[in-house]
């Protein structure tokens, strides 16, 4: 199955149109004609049967003929993580995620960051681009940048975790999650949190966590998180 993506889709919409781009993707690409079939999902839960009933390269247009919700995953999970200096590594970060299973995730401008600037409208691209892939109905919520000072201001409900890299006692992450739990995790930057801010987290609730034996990089210690979390309900 090949999944397309429309945010604005509700359960009581009869039809719509997809737009230039993707029109000229399911006409010209995948060579869809009136009567076809094409799957659709709103991000939010929902998966539309659609058949197209004017296959325009232009304004490929469908109908709605079914509407289908799914459940959310019984975990929930929450990555903060520090942008990279090369903004690849984060995309590529954002994709694995994506595919292993996140479902929000906040850049934080750290005290080490190098990075101070990003692209959000690419990031969501990439984030909604992988969750067609991967066929979720979910696709994650990506926040605007905030810096880690304000962020540990705010409210956050479930377990709070830190993986920093200072030689502090701590349990890993394997040992300390729960299954069905809700999570959030902070992943600092290269040059990892400053000691000021693992203080302010500890201040916060936040209980440090080890990755593992190895220093590793920034996008692959979110990428291990997000995986210990979903090799614990599985």
């Amino acid at each position: 199955m090949q999944l397309f993506f429309n945010s604005t889709l509700t359960k009581h919409d009869l039809g719509f149109t997809f737009d230039r781009e993707e029109s000229k993707h399911i006409v010209k690409v995948l060579r869809k004609s009136d009567g076809e079939t094409l799957f659709v999902t709103n991000g939010m839960g929902d998966l539309f049967s659609t058949e197209v009933v004017l296959a325009s390269e232009n304004k490929c247009q469908v109908k709605v003929t079914k509407v289908e919700h799914f459940e959310r995953r019984k975990y929930y999970l929450h990555l903060a993580v520090a942008p990279t200096k090369m903004t690849d590594r984060y995309e590529w970060f954002l994709e694995k995620a994506t595919e292993i299973g996140v479902d929000e995730i906040t850049p934080i401008f750290c005290d080490h960051s190098e990075r101070k600037n990003i692209k959000l409208d690419r990031f969501i691209k990439i984030v909604q681009s992988a969750s067609k892939q991967s066929l979720q109905y979910y696709t994650p919520i990506v926040n605007e940048p905030v810096l880690l000072k304000d962020f540990l201001k705010q409210k956050h409900e479930g377990q709070l975790f830190i993986a920093h890299c200072e030689d502090d006692k701590k349990n890993t992450l394997k040992e300390s999650i729960s299954a069905s739990s809700k999570a959030t995790i902070l992943i600092g930057p290269e040059g990892d949190f400053s000691l000021n801010e693992i203080k302010v987290a500890f201040e916060n609730d936040f209980v440090p966590v080890s990755l593992g034996e190895t220093r590793l990089r920034t996008e692959t210690a979110a990428v291990i998180a997000c995986s210990y979390m979903a090799f614990c309900n599985e």
